[in-house]
């Protein structure tokens, strides 16, 4: 029986013969049904005059529409359609074992020409084990991999150690899917091991495709995309045609039928006393044939009548079997007359079985090469949330994501985390944005923003070793977006501070080009940690603020421009155990205002540990010389905590976002937080539950209010 569906394309095809060889993959049946409705929309069918009994007006005769032979119907299928504008529905293979595909240009070349090759991955992630070790989690493979024998040749490269770093190896497959388990050793980086993984198994293959397939005539072609979807419009023209040709004949057949019945019925005492008056069927036959001029067929089908049909409700049966029928035949009389509306049935059939058996891709397509993970032409640069914990768990949010409440609110979970986790920044960031990730160690780290997953408020995020090639017990400590324009300014700098009190600051364009296995970005002590890192254009004042509620504000032109790898000189001298905790910049010489009746202000923001809060003036703040105690920031005690977070906020920031250790996170206006003095506590600005603090705290732009 004839298909409905391409299945060529959907089942792929896999096989060899005489002087020929194919290989198709298969796809998403609702991607292929769509690249036929395109094919159709742009395409007609006119009919052809001259062809043998082909009328050179292209009406239709009804008398012998039945009998006509399907080319003289269907006419000639053609379609401006490209291949382009089909793979705008085709994305390409979707194999039923999910994977990862790659490279664009190599997908279109498939599809053009019918002939080339596409990389495919499995899907594999980084996982932290309770004990603090990291494993790889396979949960899908390429298409035609054998997993048992993917196993063990990932078991015998171990044992050959040709692979480093892999402790265990054990198949958690069950019903609910595919699971493979590489236990890592301790000292192991788990990117380098998947990166080998990738290099010396199947976990990484190519799918050679060669789209060969045999024509209406049984001949051979090598086709590209629009090629086959054209061979099938055509076969469904013909399939449709017959169809309706067969159902067209079989429909005035039982309509002669009817129509001998209807004729009985009304003369049913003359026909049953002719019935009578007969010696036998044959005789009964031809006398109702002689009398009441019946055919044959409708003379047999009388004598067959039971005599229930001759109850009101058996006749009213019969009409209504009758008219149904004539509507259907005139239905199938235009479609016959018509080629266009042949191809619409063909996309009304595809659309209903879409409907049914339409199902989501199971393989993801990256559309640059291998290792060029870039899709920003097909990414909408707006305005996200990034949020990372300690434990380093990150995930990408729109800005819409937390709505605004009124100051002293306890605030709504922001991010599941771990009992131990804590959300140690959230800072905005444009999807089109470089993210600079710098850890603990000083390494300095880059993945656009838009690579970042996306995740609901309370999603947990995805592990980050998942993304950069750190190394075990190597932690983010701060993060910074950069605009790609801004990263080949020499005009600007990247300023870091230290927890002890260093700073340092370096020519922004250092950070340009940063390699998967990262760059060094700051010399430290021992003890010592990365806290802030803030762009500038090195005529700032920077300010340096300690928990202990100290800060101190001096120049930027104090610190001397060095080199990636160098250690920075002293910002600003601490007591105890007192810990620098923030640094911000604020211009020397303010900018004029355009617009003189905006308020215009540069003032510190300061939120403590217990949610307490306020704005305070930059020009409260003396300037110092580099190296200094400090000036007391605010009034601490025990009812406020040391001090969480501190910010430059300006006329152009509108909101606030205070998140808690326990991921509480509170949204509210700028407006609504009071300025005061330095030597002040602040207001109470969110509520954290008992033993929670606050961690963390960031600033929007150009955000509406929302009522709670």
């Amino acid at each position: 029986m004839p298909a409905r569906l391409p299945n060529l394309l959907l089942m792929g095809s896999d096989g060899i013969a005489v002087g020929m060889a194919t290989k198709i993959p298969p796809h998403n049946l609702g991607e292929v049904i769509d690249a036929v409705t395109t094919l159709i929309s742009k395409g007609s069918s006119p009919l052809t005059p001259g062809v043998k009994g082909a009328p050179h007006s292209g009406s239709v005769d009804d008398k012998d529409i039945e009998s006509r032979p399907y080319p003289e119907l269907t006419g000639d299928f053609t379609s401006e359609a490209t291949v382009d504008d089909l793979l705008e529905s085709v994305h390409g293979p979707d194999f039923p074992t999910g994977g990862v595909i790659y490279d664009a240009v190599a997908i279109r070349e498939v599809y053009a020409t019918g002939k080339g090759k596409v990389v495919t991955r499995a899907v594999a992630e980084i996982e932290e084990t309770k004990s603090g070790k990291f494993q790889i989690v396979v949960s899908e493979i390429p298409y035609q991999v054998n997993k048992a024998k993917l196993i063990q040749r990932i078991a015998d490269l171990v044992r050959d150690k040709k692979l480093d770093g892999i402790s265990d190896l054990r198949d958690e497959s069950d019903r609910d899917g595919m699971r493979i388990v590489i236990e890592l050793k301790k000292a192991s980086k788990p990117k380098s091991v998947l990166n080998n993984l990738y290099k010396h198994t199947e976990l990484q293959s190519s799918f050679p495709a060669n789209m060969v397939a045999l024509d209406e005539a049984g001949t051979p072609h090598l086709m590209n995309l629009k090629t086959i979807l054209s061979h099938y419009i055509r076969h469904r023209q013909t399939i449709i045609v017959r169809r309706s040709q067969f159902e067209l004949k079989e429909n005035r057949a039982r309509i002669h039928i009817l129509e001998g019945l209807k004729i009985a019925l009304d003369h049913l005492d003359e026909v049953i006393k002719t019935i009578r008056g007969s010696k036998d069927t044959e005789v009964a036959k031809a006398n109702l044939i002689a009398k009441f001029g019946f055919s044959d067929i409708q003379a047999v089908a009388i004598l067959d009548m039971q005599l229930r049909r001759l109850s009101a409700l058996e006749r009213q049966k019969i009409e209504d079997e009758y008219n149904a029928l004539m509507v259907r035949i005139n239905e199938l009389l235009a479609l016959l007359k018509d080629p266009k509306a042949i191809l619409s049935t063909i996309t009304k059939e595809l659309s209903e079985l879409k409907e049914i058996y339409g199902d989501p891709r199971k393989t993801k397509v990256i559309k640059g090469k291998l290792g060029e993970f870039s899709e920003e032409d097909l990414v909408a640069s707006e305005d996200n949330l990034v949020a990372i914990t300690r434990d380093g768990y990150v995930k990408r949010m729109p800005l819409n994501t937390y709505r605004t409440q009124r100051r002293g609110g306890k605030g709504v979970i922001g991010m599941t985390t771990k009992d131990t986790d804590e959300i140690l920044h959230m800072t905005s960031a444009n999807t089109h944005d470089y993210a600079l990730f710098f850890t603990n160690t000083g390494k300095v780290y880059s993945m656009r923003v838009f690579e970042l997953p996306e995740g609901s408020r309370t999603a947990k995020g995805q592990a980050i070793i998942n993304l950069l090639n750190i190394e075990q017990g190597e932690m983010v400590q701060a993060v910074l977006a950069v605009n790609k324009d801004l990263l080949s300014d020499k005009g600007h700098f990247i300023t870091m501070a230290t927890q002890k009190g260093m700073i340092k600051k370096t020519p922004l364009s250092e950070y340009a080009n940063i390699r998967n296995s990262g760059k060094i970005g700051i010399a430290l002590r021992d003890g010592d940690q990365l806290i802030k890192v803030e762009i500038s254009h090195g005529q700032n004042y920077l300010i340096l603020v300690t928990k202990g509620g100290k800060s101190i504000k001096f120049k930027e032109t104090d610190v001397t421009a060095t080199g990636r790898d160098t250690m920075g000189v002293k910002g600003i001298t601490l007591k105890g155990d007192d810990a620098v905790i923030a640094m911000e910049t604020v211009e020397i010489t303010p900018p004029k205002p355009d617009d003189k009746r905006r308020k215009f202000f540069r003032e510190i923001l300061v939120v403590t540990q217990k949610g307490l809060g306020k704005r305070t003036s930059v020009a409260e703040y003396p300037d110092q010389k580099r190296g200094g105690q400090g000036v007391k920031v605010a009034e601490l005690s025990v009812r406020t905590g040391d001090i969480a977070a501190v910010r430059m906020v300006t006329e152009d920031d509108e909101q606030v976002v205070i998140t808690t250790k326990a991921a509480q996170v509170i949204k509210l206006p700028l407006k609504n937080i009071k300025v005061l003095g330095r030597s002040t506590q602040g207001v109470i600005l969110m509520r954290p539950a008992q033993g929670d603090l606050v961690t963390s705290v960031t600033t929007l732009q150009d955000a509406e209010e929302e009522d709670v």
